[in-house]
């Protein structure tokens, strides 16, 4: 079943792009992640599109071992930083509108200079979250 045409604010629901590109509509709890793996086929082939906004460092390393994440700039200035080949790949971004593809198992973080807003589309099965890359 499609999602409500709207609108819609990221701030309270996110939307999940199911395999065949029909979007599903999910509000917000504080158990969020572990009801999409419930609801969504252990999140098989589907994407999470959301907005997130933050001023300080993630504080830990996050990985998508089965696609390729993007990441749209909204607003702020932020340092996306990829681990690749045993060090720091730092991505400065600082124009609305821009954005970077993380590829496909590559462990991320982000660090913000000031208050920054991204929208993120997430291929969100099997994800890990760690304090280090790796």
């Amino acid at each position: 079943m499609s999602a409500a045409p709207g609108p819609h604010r990221f701030d309270d629901v996110r939307v999940i792009l199911a395999p065949n590109g029909t979007a599903t509509t999910k509000a917000i709890t504080p158990n969020f992640y572990a009801e999409l793996d419930g609801e969504f086929n252990n999140f098989e082939g589907h994407i999470l599109v959301m907005a997130h906004s933050f001023s300080e460092d993630w504080g830990m390393w996050e990985m998508h071992p089965m696609g390729d994440e993007i990441v749209v700039l909204q607003e702020g200035d932020v340092d996306f930083v990829l681990w690749r080949d045993g060090a720091e790949a730092v991505l400065n971004i600082q124009e609305p509108g821009s954005y970077v593809v993380v590829p496909q198992g590559v462990w991320h973080t982000a660090r913000p200079h000031k208050k920054t807003s991204m929208i993120f589309f997430t291929p969100g099965q099997g994800t890990r979250n760690e304090a280090t890359p790796g």
